[in-house]
């Protein structure tokens, strides 16, 4: 394992690893564990490499006096505070067993984001294989020391901070005993407008700290999460649901089942596309190329000891003769052998050069 690369219950993450993806449940199961498991169900019909809840102990997150986010007000409502919002999104631990299970029967890495220290405690005794952090707890210091010295890698999520935020966040967590950190560039604005995206922040966060960075994806569709992918994120999280027209404040901001099967089917072409850099022919070309490449043809019949001149060639497909790139090197030269106007020229069919 180094900085720049380590795994996720046995999926590398980082250097040249494929694209970490994390379908984003969170919340989406509106408190419904049936809804959670069919959500685990289309994460993996998906592809998707984990899916992500969201662990919390409503009164440990959340002040009875905390309004909501205007995002969340035009979602639900604004008839009531945040607290209670978040308290009919809650399942209880014995949910998140379960959720477990069937994850694992279904073959995706179960993660879920902790937001209390009870939390942290539930998902590392149940082997979470990561934490993530979400980007409204990159400065709550007592919970980013309490998942570092857990022994899990970290992915934080760096919505709403300014670098100086960053750096500070990473420090505590190195500090506490974090070694494996993912970085993901985050708006947290839902949705999150294009314009605002600002992808080559993910490149800043490379560069300054020499960690995978990624993205954390709350734009509406899959373009900038495509483009993220081209600009080399290590990781993609997005949020999914099964109906954008359920309550709730995430569904407006989220994928549809078929949506992610497309986003996840798309990144790997784009994975597949960028390929290792190398500027060179590739096999599927050969016919083509033979075919648009050029040769050097004779205009008219040229007689034995006859000299070559510009005037007498034409450069004509296909290739597999002279090339036009030659003709400076024929241009000068004799005919070896009586060639008819309309030929395609080789080497053989010329002088040798005198020696001087």
């Amino acid at each position: 394992m180094t900085k720049m690369q380590f795994e996720i219950a046995g999926d590398a993450v980082g250097a040249e690893a494929p694209c970490f993806i994390i379908a984003e449940a969170g919340v989406n199961h509106n408190g419904d564990l049936g809804r959670a498991r069919t959500l685990i169900d289309v994460a993996a019909d998906a592809g998707a490499n984990a899916v992500k809840f969201q662990t919390f102990r409503s009164d440990r997150v959340v002040a009875p006096t905390a309004r909501k986010a205007r995002y969340q007000a035009e979602t639900t409502g604004d008839g009531s505070n945040q607290l209670s919002m978040i308290r009919e999104l809650e399942l209880d631990l014995g949910a998140f067993d379960a959720l477990r299970a069937h994850a694992k029967a279904r073959g995706i890495i179960f993660l879920s984001t902790p937001f209390d220290h009870d939390s942290v405690d539930y998902l590392s005794a149940a082997q979470v294989p990561a934490f993530k952090v979400g980007s409204g707890d990159i400065t709550n210091v007592p919970l980013l020391r309490d998942i570092a010295c857990r022994g899990r890698p970290v992915i934080l999520s760096t919505g709403m901070s300014t670098l100086a935020e960053v750096d500070e966040a990473v420090g505590v967590l190195e500090t506490a005993g974090c070694a494996a950190l993912a970085l993901l560039h985050c708006v947290s604005s839902y949705p999150t407008v294009p314009a605002e995206a600002n992808l080559r922040a993910m490149a800043t966060l490379r560069g300054a700290f020499g960690r995978p960075v990624g993205f954390s994806d709350h734009t509406i569709g899959t373009d900038i999460a495509l483009a993220s992918v081209a600009l080399g994120a290590a990781i993609l999280e997005k949020h999914f649901t099964l109906d954008k027209g359920l309550p709730g404040p995430d569904h407006r901001a989220s994928l549809e089942p078929d949506e992610l099967a497309r986003m996840v089917t798309s990144i790997r072409a784009v994975e597949s596309a960028l390929g290792d850099g190398r500027k060179a022919p590739v096999e599927s070309e050969a016919d083509c190329r033979a075919v648009a490449r050029r040769s050097l043809f004779l205009l008219d019949d040229v007689a034995p000891g006859e000299t070559i001149h510009s005037t007498k060639i034409v450069a004509l497909r296909p290739g597999g003769g002279i090339s036009p790139i030659d003709t400076d090197a024929v241009c000068g030269r004799q005919a070896a052998r009586p060639i008819k106007g309309g030929e395609m020229l080789q080497w053989q069919d010329l002088a040798a050069i005198a020696s001087s």
